[in-house]
């Protein structure tokens, strides 16, 4: 893969990361259709049961739903040949139903890295570790 193709990558991503932190459902969802592959594999601990790109824009109505202040901060970004790999933090109020809890109005920060590959300019495949540990017990799903 060439230099110029990393950096397209790097590129795409900085626009999905841009649309995520909008806070707005239909700039994300048209991101979506706009940089993910239709039929994207994504690997994550996301409560889901959609495929393809339906799955990445259900986690986000979810994420707003639940965290209508979510914001997202990078704190690395790595690129190399068809993959970007960043670590970020995650930070919102719970002020909407989540994992089958009511909203209880506490602020958590979370962890999380994810994968993305990219494939004919388009993300073809993401990974993600979040530390959904830490939301649940910040949430008080979890005892301290």
């Amino acid at each position: 893969m060439s230099a110029e193709q990393v950096i397209g990558n790097k590129a795409l991503f900085s626009r999905f990361h841009e649309a995520i932190n909008s806070g707005d459902a239909e700039v994300i969802a048209k991101t979506i259709d706009e940089l993910v592959a239709p039929d994207v594999l994504f690997h994550t601990p996301a409560p889901i049961d959609a495929t393809g790109v339906q799955a990445l824009k259900q986690v986000w109505t979810v994420l707003l739903r639940a965290f209508p202040d979510i914001r997202v901060t990078i704190e690395d970004v790595i690129a190399e040949g068809d993959k970007v790999v960043y670590r970020n933090t995650v930070t919102g109020t719970h002020r909407g139903e989540y994992r089958g809890m009511a909203p209880t109005g506490r602020s958590v920060t979370y962890n999380e890295i994810f994968i993305f590959r990219f494939a004919d300019g388009l993300i073809a495949e993401i990974w993600g570790v979040v530390d959904v540990f830490s939301q649940l017990r910040q949430l008080g799903a979890i005892p301290a």
